[in-house]
């Protein structure tokens, strides 16, 4: 037989653990768990709420600009923590590194540049002292801004072109990648700026020319484009030391040491500036040349023969007309202060042609010279005497 269990003596459920063995009849093993138990929570409870207190200090001293709490934990915290850099690229930094780069160049060769033309035939260099310094420092000011647009348009792009090719090859940036930037960039802007200046002129300039822009500005472009790599450099490694004032202090001391040389040389006689030769009006009687067929001659009584001499027309569109004039007239020195500083033509046959050209060249070999085109393009018309041929 089948023994049947009452209805309620079945539980519905079973208890899910097992009573621990250890706990006594009493129940003392349980209340210690519970007591332990109690004692971990508060603990971390506590904690929790200290850092909850450190925290919100710490934020409301970086939102104040306090040092911290009273417990002076937050300023602590505030203290150690590492500031952002501003610039972490070294844009700022490369910038300012190659526009005084660039001005450092323009003021080095500038300044050469001038010692060399005071020994030769130059016209338009101002002798007054308050004129020549405003003149310099007006030339300076237009430097330093057309340093920060070369440096925009070309250093930085050179700059971006040799990460980004690094970067495609996975190879650590180094100067050489900036080095082969630079006459890429210097290509760029010689095709950008020759269609240009061809689409002005309507007219194309000589191959040999474009090839000379690209090598001048390749040469020109390769300091700054290297000292704003290493301007960049620096500030990402964060490395103390500013290379735009090395650059500056450097570029200071060439320039005086430019300045030295020419001194001595001009000093010492061994380079003497130029002065327009003195002439006599025996000495300006006799055959001009142009070179290509123009002649003058010029009679010792103010009498003038042209044959085929250029007469420049300004046209209005931004050129000369050329016709040439033949026919007689009339010459005069122009004189300045006693001395002879250019001669007078007239040459009524060529439509009233009037015209006054300054005296150059040297005492062996006089030249007298107009200006031509636009005022100020340094074009001149220059006629040359024939030696051995008298008016």
């Amino acid at each position: 037989m089948t023994q049947q269990a009452e209805p309620g003596s079945i539980p519905d459920e079973a208890p899910a653990t097992a009573p621990d063995d250890s706990a006594g009849a009493d129940g003392t093993g349980a209340r210690e768990r519970t007591d332990k138990a109690g004692r971990t929570d508060g603990k971390e409870r506590k904690e929790r709420k200290e850092r909850k207190g450190r925290k919100e200090r710490t934020e409301e001293a970086d939102e104040t600009g306090g040092t911290g709490g009273a417990d002076g934990t937050g300023g602590t915290e505030r203290a150690d923590r590492p500031r952002a850099p501003r610039h972490p690229d070294g844009f700022g930094a490369a910038f300012c590194a190659s526009m005084a780069t660039l001005c450092a160049e323009v003021v080095v060769a500038a300044s050469a540049g001038v010692l060399v033309l005071l020994s030769r035939e130059h016209q338009g260099l101002p002798t007054a002292p308050v004129l020549a310094v405003a003149v310099a420092l007006g030339a300076l000011l237009l430097t330093v801004l057309l340093s920060g647009f070369v440096t925009a348009a070309a250093v930085m792009p050179a700059l971006g072109l040799s990460r980004r090719a690094a970067a495609r090859a996975g190879r650590p940036e180094g100067r050489w990648w900036t080095v082969g930037a630079v006459p890429v960039v210097a290509a760029g802007l010689v095709v950008v700026f020759g269609a240009v200046a061809a689409l002005g002129a309507l007219a194309p300039a000589p191959p040999l020319k474009y090839l000379l822009w690209w090598g001048g500005l390749t040469v020109g472009l390769l300091p700054p484009a290297l000292a704003a790599r290493r301007a960049a450099r620096r500030v990402r490694e964060d490395r103390p030391g500013s290379v735009a004032r090395r650059v500056a202090r450097d570029g200071a001391l060439a320039w005086l040491l430019v300045g030295a040389v020419g001194a001595t040389a001009y000093g010492t006689g061994l380079a003497t500036v130029y002065e327009p030769p003195k002439l006599h009006r025996s000495d300006i009687a006799g055959v001009w040349n142009d070179g290509r067929g123009g002649v003058v001659r010029l009679e010792r009584d103010g009498k003038a023969v042209a044959d085929g001499l250029d007469k420049f027309e300004w046209d209005g569109m931004g050129h000369d007309r050329i016709q040439d004039c033949k026919g007689s007239g009339s010459w005069t020195p122009v004189k300045e202060s006693g001395k002879v500083v250019g001669v007078g033509l007239r040459f009524d046959a060529c439509g009233r042609y009037e015209k006054n050209w300054s005296v150059g060249g040297t005492a062996k070999e006089p030249r007298i010279y107009h200006e031509i085109g636009k005022q100020g393009s340094g074009k001149r018309y220059v006629l040359k005497k024939l030696h051995g041929r008298k008016g």
